[in-house]
């Protein structure tokens, strides 16, 4: 599974922290940035995480700033993205079940590093149900 991740400066260190830990894992990682916590705008690195995720069927985002807010506006402006704000694992579980979330977006200034790990972890590792949500999502794109 290929996987995109890019962020701003308040989620610089989440990001980096999230790229060593994915590799180690054995995952494909396309970093868009930023290089480092000087300040950036965001919707400079989410718009080419969307596209990734729109142009490679069956990859996955993850978008780290201060809210998860910003990042998850800029992506979700892409027809074919979910991008799904995650603070808990039950949220992060359920973006992927329920909504076929594509892209996870992490609020570093208001969750532990090692919750941002279990987020991704989550939202990685589970699948869509279909069924009854599938006829909903496909509703969402405009």
């Amino acid at each position: 599974m290929k996987l995109a991740i890019a962020g701003d400066h308040a989620g610089y260190d989440y990001k980096q922290s999230l790229c060593n830990h994915l590799v180690s894992q054995g995952y494909e990682i396309k970093d868009f940035g930023p290089s480092s916590d000087a300040s950036v705008d965001y919707p400079d690195f989410a718009h080419p995480v969307a596209a990734f995720v729109e142009e490679n069927p069956g990859s996955l985002g993850i978008l780290v700033c201060g809210s998860g807010n910003g990042v998850a506006m800029a992506a979700n402006k892409h027809a074919g993205i979910r991008a799904a704000v995650c603070w808990n694992e039950e949220l992060a579980k359920l973006s992927r079940l329920h909504n076929n979330a594509n892209i996870i977006c992490i609020p570093a200034r208001f969750i532990s590093p090692e919750l941002s790990l279990k987020l991704v972890h989550i939202f990685i590792t589970e699948s869509f149900e279909g069924g009854r949500h599938a006829n909903r999502v496909d509703k969402i794109s405009c």
